[in-house]
């Protein structure tokens, strides 16, 4: 990276949700100039809960109660100037300050939520329900890990291993680079009870068993934001 990193963050528990959509679907709701990225011809949407935790910037301490909040994110996956990376629907969080922080200007679609999350054995758990802002957009899930790092397919790479986003407010299209080590991935049990997240999209997207996986930890580093030229 050119630049210096400016903020870290630790994300744990999470869990990757991954369903096949067509493109066309996805397209009215993602910005001109972001291609949509494919795999073996199709698009795929995800939604990603998990823990966030020592957030901090360069040269500080990590924020002491902002810093650590839960987040629940949709996204799907894009093409620009070469790169491969992640565009987000909406990005919900339990933190009122992060999500104002992240959201100024309009900078990224953070939204305020009521997230919880606990665990019993192995077991875990993980809950989000709207701010009165957000209209029905409620998701619950249990999960459980299995032992193991798996040796991950070309497919499950594909849909893991992105090392930048890119948002569009105020009609200035921008990619924010991140930095972290290849994710360790296990198998998980899941089970959904409530997932009616993405209104937007065609009734019955989410229908389906997912592709899920797991990671228990991962190290972030973000860079500074950058205005894409195309």
């Amino acid at each position: 990276m050119e630049k210096p990193w400016v903020m870290a963050q630790t994300w744990r528990n999470l869990v990757f949700l991954h369903w096949p959509i067509s493109a066309d679907a996805l397209r009215p709701f993602i910005p001109s100039e972001l291609a949509i990225d494919l795999y073996d011809g199709q698009a795929w949407i995800g939604v990603v809960p998990f823990i966030a935790d020592h957030t901090r910037l360069r040269f500080f301490f990590p924020f002491p109660i902002a810093g650590n909040y839960r987040e629940l994110n949709v996204r799907t996956y894009v093409r620009c100037n070469g790169r491969a990376g992640v565009y987000f629907f909406s990005l919900d969080a339990d933190s009122l300050l992060a999500v104002k922080a992240a959201s100024a200007g309009g900078f990224l679609p953070y939204r305020y939520a009521r997230i919880n999350s606990g665990s019993k054995g192995s077991r875990h758990l993980f809950t989000s329900r709207p701010a009165a802002s957000i209209h029905g957009e409620n998701f619950r899930m249990g999960f459980t890990p299995a032992a193991g790092i798996l040796e991950a397919s070309k497919l499950e790479r594909w849909l893991t291993e992105r090392y930048c986003l890119w948002t569009k407010p105020k009609a200035i299209l921008y990619r924010v680079d991140i930095a972290h080590a290849p994710w360790r991935l296990q198998n998980v049990h899941i089970e959904i009870a409530e997932n009616s997240l993405a209104p937007f999209l065609p009734a019955g997207w989410n229908a389906g068993q997912p592709l899920a996986h797991f990671s228990g930890v991962q190290k972030t580093r973000f860079y500074p934001p950058v205005k894409e030229t195309m």
